[in-house]
């Protein structure tokens, strides 16, 4: 039976995001169904990494049902979080996984202010404007993203080397430190746009066990 295929998109992004658009139609002529969540759960105001995990597992469906998880940024840390506590998680493709989020966000200048107001400024990339996220959503991701997640199914990793948002040291160490999980470096920043062609074809590589050869 082909698992469920499932897309999480990133930080302030959507189910219409490119990424998550470009997978569903290169699936969609195999014949294969991508499920693009909404992650912004249960608002992008109020966004919870944990409300992220618990949409994405549900989304899985049944005891008896498997998934494969395709991941961007926050979304690749959702799904890599979703994988270690979730049998039913069979592999993963993770595009620049945002992982160790709030150790890198503590560095960064924007943190106090943050913590003293209760909110961020950022830019709403699904609705084109200006938007904002409470300090709850630190707290909360303070709470279930300790460490580096541990991941023990097949994982692919696609990284690029100039991501300047999520820098790719954490996806070399976390490869390093698996047999699992492959790590493709790309020569290209945090979007990953320019190199779609790319990540459709190592996708359809490494996913060939479940899903079969294209």
């Amino acid at each position: 039976m082909v698992p469920r295929l499932i897309y999480l998109h990133g930080f302030a992004s959507g189910p219409r995001s490119a990424k998550g658009v470009a997978f569903a139609e290169h699936l969609a002529r195999r014949g294969l169904a991508l499920d693009c969540l909404d992650l912004r759960v249960p608002s992008l105001a109020h966004l919870r990494l944990s409300a992220m995990i618990e949409r994405t597992r549900e989304a899985i469906g049944g005891p008896g049902d498997r998934a494969v998880l395709i991941g961007s940024s926050l979304g690749g840390l959702t799904a890599a979080r979703v994988a270690e506590r979730d049998p039913r998680v069979i592999a993963l493709v993770l595009l620049a996984p945002a992982f160790r989020l709030i150790e890198r966000w503590r560095a960064q200048p924007g943190w106090d202010d943050w913590q003293r107001t209760g909110w961020l400024e950022i830019h709403d990339y699904q609705e084109r404007r200006p938007a904002r996220v409470d300090f709850g959503f630190a707290e909360d991701a303070m709470a279930v993203d300790a460490g580096a997640p541990d991941i023990r199914v097949p994982a692919l990793i696609l990284h690029g080397a100039h991501d300047d948002v999520v820098p790719i040291a954490g996806s070399r160490a976390l490869a390093g430190a698996r047999p699992n999980v492959q790590l493709i470096e790309l020569p290209d920043d945090h979007g990953l746009i320019a190199s779609l062609p790319r990540l459709l074809e190592a996708s359809d590589r490494f996913l060939a066990p479940w899903l079969g050869a294209p």
